[in-house]
């Protein structure tokens, strides 16, 4: 099972921490999003050249939520990480939805002003604000964002806060829930920390070297 893959891109990194969970042995393949020769190996596989992408047997699957469901349906001994229960499995895809179009976009447009040595405006400032507000609130009734138990959407939740905090720095005293919360995943995913750590590693030296 091929992943194409880049470990400074957050979306890559949630499908690396489910397929750990699954106890799913991917075949990294690390790409340069900048290589002309690397580009051109995935745009013979996938007409949209991006990452990260699966491929299982043959069958091309990208987009980091699609490659995540692709994981957990077709390997998953049970539906603990995807419900099968219809509202449960509401909830979670709620939470991802959040995670993708609020949250993460949220924090992408901070990042690239930030990486244009210039500062985000007070309303992109607002809007994060109000998207890391939301993400505390949905722990107001469970340990978890979306069940009473560990689901995809915290793996994908977990990684877009290590982005928060690592590319941008950002303080989660104010948020004593999702400290907990972190904390809860973290222990639950084999291998976490260290990959953490090789995140953190890869994230320092793009910022150094501004390339992948």
């Amino acid at each position: 099972m091929d992943y194409y893959c880049n470990f400074v891109s957050p979306p890559s990194q949630s499908v690396i921490l489910v397929a750990k969970k699954l106890g799913i042995k991917l075949n990294l393949r690390k790409m340069n999003i900048y290589d002309p020769v690397a580009m051109d190996t995935l745009s013979k596989l996938n007409p949209h050249h991006i990452l990260p992408m699966l491929v299982d047997n043959g069958t091309v699957v990208f987009e980091p939520c699609a490659i995540v469901l692709y994981l957990v349906e077709m390997y998953a001994k049970n539906d603990a990480l995807y419900p099968k229960d219809a509202l449960v499995r509401c909830v979670v895809n709620q939470r991802l939805f959040f995670d993708v179009g609020t949250l993460y976009k949220q924090i992408y447009e901070n990042v690239h002003v930030q990486m244009r040595n210039s500062q985000p405006s007070e309303k992109q400032v607002q809007r994060l604000q109000k998207a890391v507000d939301v993400l505390e609130s949905f722990l107001y009734e469970r340990s978890y964002t979306a069940a009473d138990q560990l689901t995809v959407a915290d793996i994908c939740l977990l990684v877009t806060v290590n982005a928060l905090t690592l590319w941008l720095g950002y303080e989660l005293a104010p948020y004593p829930r999702i400290r907990d919360w972190l904390g809860r995943v973290v222990a639950e995913l084999p291998g976490c920390v260290e990959f953490q750590r090789e995140v953190e590693d890869a994230t320092r030296a793009y910022v150094v070297n501004r390339k992948i």
